[in-house]
């Protein structure tokens, strides 16, 4: 589902207008990432959780070349899925 298609489904369930809705998914877009920078798990209940992880420094080895590299460590968002979330999608089936 892209991102026009989700606004309109939103949109009808919600029972609000297109521009309204949008707003709404900036917003939410937008309070996820400031948590996530400050280290804040943003949980929704019954649909599950996102997570910032720092993953560590590595070294890597290029195939191509067999060069060693360095990769710098990074801050990755991790989501995990509710139980819930999981067993509505196992009995969907």
């Amino acid at each position: 589902m892209d991102n026009k298609t989700f606004i309109d489904t939103l949109s009808q369930r919600i029972n609000a207008g297109k521009e309204e809705t949008s707003e709404m998914v900036e917003s939410l877009c937008q309070v996820l990432t400031d948590a996530s920078l400050e280290g804040d798990t943003v949980t929704f209940p019954g649909f599950g959780s996102f997570e910032p992880r720092k993953r560590l420094e590595r070294i890597a080895v290029q195939p191509s070349n067999g060069k060693r590299m360095l990769i710098p460590p990074k801050i990755t968002l991790t989501f995990k899925p509710s139980t819930l979330l999981k067993q509505k999608v196992r009995n969907h089936e």
